[in-house]
């Protein structure tokens, strides 16, 4: 496992190595062992995955205390360019966004709590996979509106994208609710 550091604060690619043949392959997904031996304490409570087809926006999502997620994220199947911005106010990051296309299956990334995330889907059947150390709370869920001039981020959209009703509501980050 390598763990690559990002432009953001505690967030990290993390490459695996992959074992294939004739056959297929295999990865290890998540190792708790190897991220704790680079400094990464990541206690995985739920995985969750989503299927999209091509040109979906999901996000921008977090939770707030006490429900706040530590996630990794990658792809099954498919590719998106994936987004995570850093809402906490104390961070020297804060405000700042980093996007990377993922499109193998060895590629992840580690968010931390304090980041809003979301994800463009770059092909049909995509399957996004959410690990987190903390359980989904209807009534802790936040969010930021996609477009947010301030951030001012390129998703990279080809068209028009499909995006929630409830996506296309969320506030700018200059009104919601953040971390410390």
């Amino acid at each position: 496992m390598e763990v690559i550091e990002t432009a953001l604060k505690d967030c990290f690619i993390i490459k695996t190595k992959v074992f294939g043949d004739e056959r297929g392959f295999f990865l290890e997904s998540f190792n708790q062992k190897g991220l704790a031996e680079q400094g990464i304490h990541f206690d995985v409570k739920q995985i969750n995955f989503a299927k999209s087809e091509k040109n979906v926006l999901r996000g921008l999502h977090y939770q707030i205390a006490p429900f706040g997620q530590t996630k990794l994220v990658g792809v099954i199947s498919g590719a998106v360019v994936d987004v995570v911005v850093d809402i906490r106010k104390s961070s020297p990051t804060f405000g700042q966004s980093l996007k990377i296309e993922i499109s193998t299956q060895d590629t992840f990334l580690l968010i931390p709590k304090g980041f809003a995330h979301g994800y463009y889907t770059l092909a049909d059947e995509t399957i996004f996979y959410y690990a987190v150390d903390n359980s989904y709370s209807p009534e802790s869920e936040r969010g930021i509106i996609y477009t947010d001039p301030d951030l001012n981020i390129d998703w990279g959209i080809n068209g028009t994208p499909k995006i929630s009703t409830k996506d296309q509501h969320q506030s700018l980050m200059s009104k919601a609710e953040l971390f410390d």
